[in-house]
């Protein structure tokens, strides 16, 4: 008897699993009017610069979607890099900028991110900024006497 029962109860157990899930995930479907992102470039070149130099640069972008752009955050991948976005919609066909400042008090190569979540097609973008902050030159040792 307790075997039966153990027997009905595993092939319920066994029958429920496999028609909890099905193996199939509905996807959604991309939106055919969602804002789209299309930067004039996605990195910043600094190049070689002086050591605490103006750090600040743009990343110069349109609208080429058809529903009003959002940038609800733009987080910087460390505190030496800040972001500013416009948090206004920008509409269809319209441009707008990304403003980073990056804290050239630190010598040496640098390659930075800033991460944009928006309502665009592609949620998240990753935008990226590089460069060398020079050493301050050393000063002339003066002849001894």
């Amino acid at each position: 008897m307790k075997k039966t029962i153990l027997s009905v109860g595993l092939m319920f157990c066994a029958m429920f699993g496999m028609n909890a899930q099905d193996g199939t995930t509905a996807t959604p479907s991309p939106n055919p009017n969602a804002p789209k992102f299309a930067f004039e470039s996605e990195v910043v070149d600094y190049g070689t610069i002086e050591h605490n130099a103006n750090g600040d640069r743009e990343f110069k972008f349109t609208n080429t979607g058809k529903e009003p752009l959002i940038i609800s955050n733009a987080q910087g991948s460390c505190g030496c890099t800040t972001p500013q976005w416009p948090k206004e919609p920008i509409m269809p066909g319209a441009a707008a900028v990304i403003k980073v400042h990056y804290a050239t008090d630190r010598v040496g190569a640098f390659e930075k991110t800033v991460t944009l979540t928006s309502n665009a097609d592609t949620p998240t973008k990753v935008l990226k900024i590089k460069g060398v902050v020079k050493p301050d030159p050393t000063p002339e040792a003066t002849p001894a006497k």
